[in-house]
This record gives C-alpha cells, sequence and structure tokens, in this order.
C-alpha cells in the first residue's frame, strides 16, 4: 500500500532484509488510521546503496513532496563514525526530513543479543517511539541514535502515532 504524498508521511529505506523486518515491525504498531501514512520500501542491497539511491532517486522525490520524511537504515558494521558519513551526503535543504538510523554493528548482533525477533524489535522501536521511552532505544547496540531518534520523535511521531 503507498502512502498518500499530498499528506506528511514516512518512507523507510532498508539496507537489508534484516532491516526491513525492523521497520516491518514498527510500522505494525503504527495506529491503524494512519498506517497509510508509513511504507517500508524494497531493500537496497547495502548501506551504500540506500546512499546512491537516495541521491539517485528519493532527494529529487523529495523537492517535489514537501511532506515528505524519509528514515535510511544502514548498519554501522562495527564502524562507529558510517552514520556520521552518510550524513554528509544528505543535501543540506533535506537535513531536516532525512532520519539515518541503524545497529552499531548488525541487526542480527541486536536480534541474539535480545532474544528477539526482527519484527518484536521493531515493534519495541514503535512503542518507544510512541511513549517518549528508551527501553529498546537504550540497547548498547542502538543507543548511539539518541540524537537522531530525539528528532525523528519530535517530526514522525505526529505523523505515525497522533
Amino acid at each position: 500500500m503507498s502512502v498518500n504524498k499530498y499528506q506528511p508521511h514516512v518512507l523507510v529505506l532498508p539496507e537489508d532484509d534484516a532491516n526491513r523486518q525492523l521497520a516491518t515491525g514498527f510500522h505494525l504498531q503504527v495506529v491503524s488510521a494512519r498506517q497509510r501514512q508509513m511504507q517500508v520500501l524494497p531493500v537496497a542491497g547495502g548501506w551504500n546503496e540506500v546512499l546512491n539511491l537516495f541521491e539517485s532517486e528519493h532527494a529529487m522525490e523529495m523537492d517535489r513532496c514537501p511532506h515528505r520524511f524519509m528514515v535510511l537504515l544502514i548498519d554501522s558494521d562495527g564502524i562507529e563514525d558510517r552514520l556520521e558519513n552518510a550524513r554528509v551526503r544528505i543535501p543540506m535543504h533535506l537535513t531536516d526530513r532525512v532520519f539515518i538510523l541503524g545497529a552499531l554493528s548488525d541487526p542480527e548482533d541486536l536480534r541474539q543479543s535480545t532474544s528477539s525477533s526482527y519484527e518484536t524489535i521493531g515493534k519495541a522501536m514503535a512503542e518507544d517511539c510512541r511513549e517518549g521511552t528508551d527501553t529498546i532505544w537504550a540497547h548498547d547496540l542502538l543507543r548511539h541514535n539518541a540524537l537522531e531518534i530525539d528528532r525523528l520523535r519530535q517530526h514522525v511521531r505526529p505523523i505515525l502515532f497522533a
């Protein structure tokens, strides 16, 4: 189901299938009347491909759709500054509407350390977003996202959980 581009909405571009499953779990927690305001896009096939697709397709579309927000889900693969390095590829005029999130290593490590499915972790992420808590986001593999999560809550919570 696609979003209504004339209303505020969120697109999620996952790096791989594990990130897609996290996003799907999150999407399942969105208020049912607002589920058309979020769409999980097909897997990009790598963190660099997420950025390439964003630059080649989505940045231009965001210029046409001023109500669009994007979440780019990429793994840091243990490289602490990967998310920061990815942010420099976002055009300045879009930085308020683009969020880059991901596990410090990879979602597989997160799944193993929580003994939960990706979908269950995604649901917990949505619950934290809705409630303003940090139950899952305080996890060692996710806490580096804290500033980005604060920005995300400010902009996306009213769209998906109002």
